[in-house]
């Protein structure tokens, strides 16, 4: 059984990792994701915004992040990827309730998701926990992204 972890130091390398490998497989990393991975403590734990681990045994195997959106008390659910030794295993979902969890509890408003149609399995998931579909934004940071869905808390 595998434990949700939050952020250190010594996982960032992980953070890194796991979402790279996700951005390769589905997409291509855009600068705007180099940069916010390779520097998780600054655009994301200084600004006050969280990340979690789902850690089994030793290894790293799945993280997610929840970030502060400027000039909003809301917070965009983001960062997320799975190891893909252990997808299928809803490990996506558990990170996913975690988020909403520690949200309610530390009473955050709103979550944000920007995502792509092509996640089918992804956007499922989303809509099982709620969230629902608004308008994406014309500046929006992900030139991958087609669609946005909020869940408000």
């Amino acid at each position: 059984m595998h434990t949700i972890i939050p952020f250190k130091n010594k996982y960032a390398a992980d953070f890194y990792t796991l979402n790279i490998e996700w951005l390769q497989t589905f997409f291509y990393v855009e600068p705007y994701d180099e940069e916010v991975l390779g520097n998780p403590k600054k655009y994301i734990i200084n600004k006050g915004g969280h990340i979690f681990f789902a850690k089994l045994n030793n290894a790293i195997i799945g993280t997610v992040a929840l970030m502060p959106i400027e000039n909003s008390d809301s917070f965009e659910l983001t960062k997320m990827a799975v190891s893909p030794n252990y997808r299928g295993q809803k490990i996506g979902q558990q990170l996913m309730q975690h988020c909403i969890d520690f949200s309610k509890v530390s009473n955050i408003p709103k979550l944000i998701i920007y995502s792509s149609r092509k996640l089918e399995n992804a956007i499922y998931i989303y809509k099982k926990y709620s969230f629902i579909e608004i308008p994406v934004e014309p500046n929006c940071p992900y030139k991958r992204c087609d669609i946005k869905l909020e869940l408000v808390l």
